[in-house]
């Protein structure tokens, strides 16, 4: 009996982890603009890399990232930028404004609302913030939790 409990156990400490690793492709997925417009996977604009950053606006290290990432916008014009959030438009609006001012008059962002709460299945982020760097041809560069990482974030946006 004890054996099969520990194999429960192992088991699902195993299944849990696997759930846990991010999406190295980018999946389908279908979020919303202020409007409510769709925004999917296909109207990604080809040929560039792209930073989806997923957040809560409440989240102190989501603060914290985005304040940094904001500092370096200029150094991401080039690239597809796509913040996302479970929040509410408003509270969307005021995390971008208060963290992420540059970010609202740049015409490669779109900030994009999960109202279907498909992007922790889909993307599979370990915890807030999620980033997740995305070559043109949609595949993982990188993806991290930890604003640390920035530096790392930012000298593969140069490739």
């Amino acid at each position: 009996m004890k054996k099969l409990l520990l194999g429960i156990i192992v088991s699902l400490f195993y299944f849990n982890a696997a759930a846990q690793t991010p999406a190295t492709l980018m999946p389908g997925f279908k979020f919303y603009t202020e409007n409510n417009a769709g925004f999917t996977k296909a109207d990604i604009p080809a040929g560039r890399q792209n930073l989806i950053i997923f957040f809560d606006g409440t989240c102190g290290h989501c603060q914290t990232t985005m304040t940094m990432l904001s500092k370096r916008s200029k150094e991401m014009q080039h690239i597809n930028i796509y913040l996302i959030s479970l929040d509410e438009f408003r509270t969307i609006n005021y995390f971008v404004d208060r963290y992420g001012k540059p970010f609202l008059s740049m015409k490669n962002v779109k900030l994009l609302q999960d109202k279907d709460r498909i992007f922790i299945p889909l993307f599979k982020p370990i915890k807030y913030p999620s980033i997740f760097l995305y070559s043109a041809d949609k595949r993982l560069k990188i993806y991290s939790s930890d604003e640390q990482d920035i530096p790392k974030i930012m000298s593969l946006l140069k490739k």
